[in-house]
């Protein structure tokens, strides 16, 4: 009940914690509105933004293979890409190079070949990235908004690498994406069209991505298939209102679903700071298998399980997403678990439901294991999939390797220290520490805060002191 008790406190304390976080201050940057600190002068027209409406989506965090999260046009030279190599080779502008290098975590020598990986897109959501802008030699950071219609590089994963028109580089945003305040200038100020909950953050895709499915931002019904690291060039059209089939995704890993809608054109969205383990459990999706929709149409999959990237068991999870517009909802087919409120449900909150479970175990008090770090997508980021690992992981803890100095003693002490310590032992009974102090008197107390739950505890004391039965007595 003790455990208990402070196990409540502590959740309480989290949750008041939580509220009390700070929000993330973020930079509005609108379409074709020129930085004040760019890499690349924007008068030379390295890059064009386009004049688009955000598309209205369930907000939250996007991976970056999902069809339609990007858009095209049929002119390619959105950002010209051999321009900005050129410029970031020239000896001139060597310092320059070398910020905008480290800023991308490579180095002056690999800047050629990690552009011709890049990719042109437009954006076709207002987007939260982080930016950099060029003062004083350095690239400094900073946490945007990005309006949709901005032109930028994606890399490998999807991921925004690039800012067009001014050549400065991205990174993905990892703050919480519900936890957001926009700041709004003169001259970049409040679009037409922005929604808060229509904000989204880019994660690195589920797979290794040959191709991005776009959409034509000025023909809605042209798909665009463009290969990884080219311009447009190489592109190939498709109806996007072709209907696709949900396929059956039940049992399934969810990196394994996720890499299956993106195949059949379809979308799975997230919001919050994490997504699922890619070894999470498929349950059921909604819609179910065999509905048909439109390219780029959510599908919500109900997930349970799964394993952190510390290799700790993780608890049930729900993958929440915009339903579809043309899917209905199927409630008979998810679990009773995560059926009509994953839409609407930010992953964290199911992070507390997830912890009751492993943290009842007895060593519900060693915090290390709960720093495990964010899921997702393996990449990424922060989160909300980072669970304490079960009672397997805990029990290992320092109890158990605090026991064997005392019992190596007992076999040499064991005879002569029974009438000296008698009396300590209800002085020295409380604080399981002091179990290395005494030597004979110690093994039926430290037993027993040794958590007779691991049966490795019975050995390691008993083992050596021939009482190997006075062991299991006292467990």
């Amino acid at each position: 009940m003790r455990r208990i008790a402070v196990l409540l406190v502590l959740v309480l304390a989290l949750a008041g914690c939580d509220r009390d976080a700070p929000l993330f201050v973020v930079k509005a940057v609108a379409a074709g509105v020129p930085s004040l600190a760019p890499f690349f002068d924007e008068s030379q027209g390295l890059g064009q933004d386009a004049r688009i409406r955000a598309q209205t989506m369930h907000g939250g965090l996007q991976q970056g293979d999902t069809p339609g999260l990007y858009g095209g046009s049929k002119q390619p030279t959105i950002c010209d890409v051999v321009r900005l190599k050129e410029f970031l080779t020239d000896p001139a502008h060597e310092r320059k190079a070398q910020a905008w290098a480290a800023a991308l975590s490579i180095d002056t020598a690999g800047i050629p070949d990690y552009l011709d990986r890049l990719t042109p897109v437009l954006l076709r959501h207002d987007t939260l990235v982080q930016n950099h802008d060029y003062k004083t030699g350095k690239a400094v950071p900073f946490n945007a908004l990005l309006q949709a219609g901005i032109a930028i590089l994606v890399d490998a994963e999807g991921l925004p690498a690039v800012k067009c028109s001014c050549g400065n580089p991205l990174r993905p945003f990892e703050g919480d994406t519900t936890r957001i305040k926009v700041e709004f200038d003169d001259r970049n100020e409040e679009w037409q069209g922005y929604e808060k909950s229509s904000v989204v953050a880019v994660r690195p895709a589920a797979r290794a991505v040959e191709r991005l499915a776009l959409v034509d931002v000025e023909e809605p019904d042209r798909g665009i298939h463009r290969p990884v690291g080219t311009t447009g060039k190489d592109d190939t059209a498709f109806d996007t209102r072709e209907r696709r089939a949900v396929p059956d995704l039940a049992g399934t890993t969810f990196g394994q679903a996720s890499r299956k809608l993106a195949g059949e054109g379809l979308a799975v969205a997230f919001e919050g700071g994490g997504l699922p383990p890619d070894d999470a459990r498929v349950m059921a999706s909604d819609p179910p298998a065999g509905t048909e929709l439109r390219f780029g149409e959510y599908v919500t999959l109900s997930v349970a399980g799964g394993t952190t990237s510390d290799g700790s068991s993780d608890g049930s999870s729900d993958g929440s997403a915009g339903a579809p517009s043309s899917g209905s909802s199927d409630a008979g087919t998810a679990p009773p678990e995560a059926t009509t409120s994953p839409p609407t449900r930010d992953p964290s909150d199911s992070t507390p439901s997830d912890s009751t479970p492993s943290t009842s175990s007895p060593s519900a008090s060693t915090p290390p294991p709960s720093s495990s770090g964010p899921g997702s997508s393996g990449p990424s980021s922060p989160d909300a999939t980072s669970r304490p690992p079960s009672s397997g992981t805990s029990s290992s803890g320092p109890p158990p390797s605090s026991s064997p100095p005392p019992s190596t003693k007992d076999p040499t002490t064991s005879s002569p220290p029974p009438p000296v310590t008698g009396a300590p032992p209800p002085t020295t009974g409380s604080p399981p520490t002091t179990a290395p102090v005494t030597s004979s008197a110690p093994p039926p107390e430290t037993s027993s805060p040794a958590t007779s739950s691991p049966v490795s505890t019975g050995p390691a004391t008993g083992a050596p002191s021939t009482g190997e039965p006075t062991a299991s007595t006292t467990a």
